[in-house]
């Protein structure tokens, strides 16, 4: 690699270290390490929760899965600005607002525990279990993706790559907390929509323009440009259905928690949504564009069988000079960064308030619960490391799992908690036990049936307990039932 496109890598990476060491000096409490005291801006909130949400999926999954499938692939990026948008639109302010009046949460769990005033603090400790589990997954999601922009960037080996890309992400995230993340998180999104929107259109530019590129792709394969090509009615079902995983990711509704003020909260979803669909207007584009360019051979050799993830970076190499390809690869970077560390940290605030805190020693200071959940950044992410070893393994095959997962277990219960008063402690219970069992026997070789993505019977099957097991069973004490009228305002 050119000593430029290194020089401006490392530049990049000083940037994100500094904002690290900043808001070490700015973390004094729990409530600040976890969600920064609730003082972020709406346009920060928009983007943090952006790029928290479009990991490296969005950079290296979405425009291999286009290079590979065409515009097949297409309903996978409307079903997740549907469900995005219905995310900002009906979730965003109820929960900033109820959060608050149930006793100030500052966590999913410790919401669901202060919502039901739930005395056994069974729904803190199962609804942590399953943060812990599936961030695993996504975690090493983000560690496969940063070991392969290093291994394919300069040459390294997987698993010294791998180390080198994890040990970058804890250094800020360990120090800083959630106004480090945040603020990472907003520049890194600037980063990566700057690079989604350069790279296609310097490609089109390259093929002689949009015309010659569209000609070129149907000479490939005319079935590239037909969205119906090689899909069924379920697979068109599963792929929409991503839009469901949104009310339940803890890394992107935390944001919502973390606005300043409910007034923030419109700003916040328009600058968020023009955000998102461009960026996935860039990723769909840098894919396709890819199958002219690389698949039909006019300006470099196909991408190997393994390698349609890496198309992305195989155009800053072929088409941009040094500095901006230094430039655009720290944007990959940014992608995998942005999310890795707001999982890190909604991971540790788990350890640190549901686990330590909530079941071990309900008396600890803010000052060692932040220690605690700092060193819980370093255990999960190493636990997430061991699983990313396979080089064989797939960042949107690990995304999809864990997103299923989250969708699943917290999207039918937050949604049913927040807008029906009748939900009950043991229909949250039911709810959440259900969605998670339910996407991981449905994900095993022998588990699934029609190809259906676990994410669609798990969210039904759960919403179905909720509300089942609520009617069910007793009706919320008074004093729950006041305090969400409270909350409904």
């Amino acid at each position: 690699m050119d000593g430029a496109t290194i020089l401006t890598f490392i530049v990049y990476l000083a940037g994100m270290f500094g904002i690290g060491i900043i808001f070490y000096r700015l973390t004094s409490d729990l409530s600040d390490y976890v969600l920064g005291g609730r003082k972020l801006g709406g346009s920060i909130a928009a983007l943090s929760a952006g790029a928290s949400d479009m990991s490296s999926w969005l950079i290296l999954g979405l425009p291999g899965a286009m290079y590979i499938g065409g515009m097949s692939e297409i309903w996978l990026p409307i079903g997740l600005a549907a469900g995005a948008y219905l995310n900002w639109q009906f979730l965003a302010l109820r929960l900033r607002r109820y959060t608050k009046v149930a006793k100030d949460s500052i966590t999913i769990p410790d919401f669901l525990e202060n919502r039901f005033r739930d005395q056994s603090k069974i729904l803190r400790m199962v609804s942590a279990v399953f943060i812990l589990l599936f961030f695993a997954f996504y975690t090493s999601s983000g560690l496969v993706g940063g070991a392969t922009l290093f291994q394919q960037s300069f040459g390294w080996e997987y698993t010294t790559a791998l180390w080198i890309g994890v040990s970058v992400i804890i250094i800020y995230t360990f120090l800083g907390g959630f106004l480090a993340v945040s603020w990472t998180d907003f520049f890194q999104g600037i980063l990566m929509f700057l690079a989604l929107i350069i790279v296609p259109i310097a490609a089109v530019q390259e093929m002689g323009g949009w015309t010659e590129m569209i000609q070129t792709t149907a000479e490939v394969d005319a079935s590239y440009l037909n969205v119906f090509a090689g899909t069924s009615a379920i697979s068109i079902i599963s792929l929409l259905a991503w839009g469901l995983g949104y009310f339940g990711q803890p890394h992107i509704i935390s944001r919502f928690m973390a606005i300043r003020s409910e007034e923030e909260i419109p700003k916040a979803r328009f600058v968020g949504m023009t955000w998102m669909v461009l960026s996935l207007f860039g990723a769909i584009f840098t894919g396709f564009v890819g199958i002219a360019y690389f698949a039909g051979e006019a300006g470099g050799a196909p991408l190997a069988d393994g390698a349609q993830e890496t198309v992305f970076i195989v155009f800053t190499q072929v088409l941009f000079n040094p500095w901006v390809a230094g430039f655009l690869l720290a944007a990959i970077l940014a992608a995998i960064m942005s999310t890795i560390d707001s999982q890190l940290l909604v991971s540790s605030s788990a350890l640190a308030e549901d686990f330590y805190k909530g079941m071990l020693k309900p008396n600890a200071s803010d000052k060692e619960l932040v220690w605690v959940g700092r060193f819980g950044v370093l255990l999960i992410a190493l636990i997430a490391t061991l699983l990313a070893y396979n080089p064989e393994s797939t960042v949107l095959e690990l995304v999809e799992y864990a997103w299923a997962g989250f969708g699943a277990v917290f999207g039918p219960v937050l949604l049913l908690s927040l807008f029906w008063r009748r939900t009950s402690k043991w229909g949250a219970l039911a709810g959440m036990v259900t969605g998670g069992l339910t996407v991981i026997l449905w994900a095993l070789p022998s588990g699934g049936i029609f190809d259906l993505y676990e994410l669609v019977p798990g969210f039904l099957l759960g919403g179905f307990a909720v509300i089942l097991v609520s009617l069910g069973t007793a009706e919320p004490e008074e004093a729950v039932l006041r305090e969400f009228d409270k909350a409904r305002g």
